[in-house]
Order: C-alpha cells, then sequence, then structure tokens
C-alpha cells in the first residue's frame, strides 16, 4: 500500500509528521513523502527541515494521498504542478485526504466541490471561495475524503483512516503503540472553548512567527 505525504516550504510539521508515525505502522505499508523536487525542504518557521525522495510524477497513483498544510499552502493553490497531481491521484486513490489548509488544496483542485470539509479554524472561511462547504469538525468524511482541522488533528484522521483500511482492533493497537492518549492541562484546543483573551494572544503569537 503506498501512502504518498506532499511536502512543500513552510509546511506545518505535525500535519506530515503526525499521520505519519500512524500510517506507517500499518501493514505493508510504504510512504513516499513527494514534492516539486527532491531534496530538503524547510517547515513553516524555518527551523525544520524535511526530505522530499520522489517528485510528483514518481509518484502518479498511489493508494493514500495525504496533503498537510502550513502556510505554504496559501501560494499553492495557485501552483498548477500539485494541483494537477491532486486530481490526478485522487482519480485512482483509496483514499484522499488532507490536514489543517492541506483542504484548501484539495478544493483549489476542485475535489471538494460541493462537499464538507474542515481545516484549521483561521482559515475555515476560505474553503467556502473554493467551492466546498466549512465544516467545524475536528475530522470529516465524505466518500474517500478525508479532512482534518487543525495540526494535531491529523492524528485523529489517521487512527480513522487506520481502522477504515484494517478493523477497529488494529486502529487501537496504533493508538496504543503511538501512546496516543491527550491530556492537555487544559480545555483549550477548540475556538469554541476560548475566551477573548486568549483568542487576541493567538493572534499575537500567529504575527510574531510570521
Amino acid at each position: 500500500m503506498e501512502i504518498a505525504v506532499a511536502l512543500f516550504d513552510q509546511v506545518t510539521a505535525l500535519d506530515a509528521i503526525g499521520p505519519y508515525e500512524v500510517l506507517q505502522r500499518l501493514p505493508d505499508a510504504e510512504v513516499r513523502f513527494v514534492g516539486h523536487r527532491k531534496g530538503e525542504i524547510r517547515t513553516d518557521n524555518g527551523f525544520l527541515g524535511l526530505s522530499v525522495d520522489r517528485t510528483f510524477d514518481e509518484v502518479p497513483d498511489p493508494d493514500i494521498l495525504l496533503v498537510p498544510g502550513g502556510i505554504g499552502t496559501r501560494a499553492l493553490v495557485h501552483d498548477a504542478a500539485i494541483l494537477e497531481w491532486i486530481r490526478a491521484a485522487h482519480e485512482t486513490s483509496q483514499f484522499t485526504t488532507s490536514v489543517c489548509t492541506g483542504s484548501l488544496l484539495l478544493a483549489a483542485a476542485g475535489i471538494l466541490d460541493g462537499l464538507s470539509a474542515t481545516t484549521h479554524f483561521s482559515s475555515r472561511h476560505l474553503l467556502a471561495k473554493y467551492g466546498a462547504k466549512p465544516s467545524e469538525d475536528r475530522v470529516v468524511v465524505e466518500g474517500k475524503i478525508i479532512t482534518a482541522a487543525g495540526v494535531s488533528s491529523g492524528i485523529d484522521m489517521a487512527l480513522h483512516l487506520a481502522e477504515r483500511l484494517t478493523d477497529a482492533t488494529t486502529a487501537k493497537a496504533l493508538q496504543l503503540m503511538i501512546e496516543y492518549d491527550p491530556q492537555p492541562p487544559h480545555d483549550a484546543g477548540a475556538l469554541h472553548k476560548v475566551d477573548a483573551t486568549v483568542l487576541a494572544r493567538v493572534q499575537e503569537l500567529a504575527k510574531l512567527r510570521n
């Protein structure tokens, strides 16, 4: 089973690596990190480098397509190479998935027209611009398309996908293998759970990164 994870400059690392930690443990899984060209790309803050092992042309028809998000998606909604690859790969994929603003690329490629999809809360409004129906859900399933909200939700999406590909027992085993048992110190992981002061701090921190 060939799993293609798209990489590009200014990708959010956990969008790609979170699902990878789950999916690479599936029986017979072969994960390919694909992009415009082979070699290193830098993540959204520039601190971390990840490696593209295959070009888009070298992985035309993966069984599983995963498109992560990150600030780099803003330019890629106009990038013919990645959009054409998404469209072509989706035609034969068993599942087409995204994390965070990766769903904007699925939408820009035209495969979310009229479908519900999710993304990071700060970019949810942009989905409608490309013909999708924005959802506040953490994971949204539309046939063989699965979209996940921001960053950490990619792990949830991957576990859901793992169950679809195998069975519940295997998905639970994978969850235990990565000891995914979230117990954060604050219940602040969704927009509706925080007050205005937290949201203001989020905006301040985002400006510092940009």
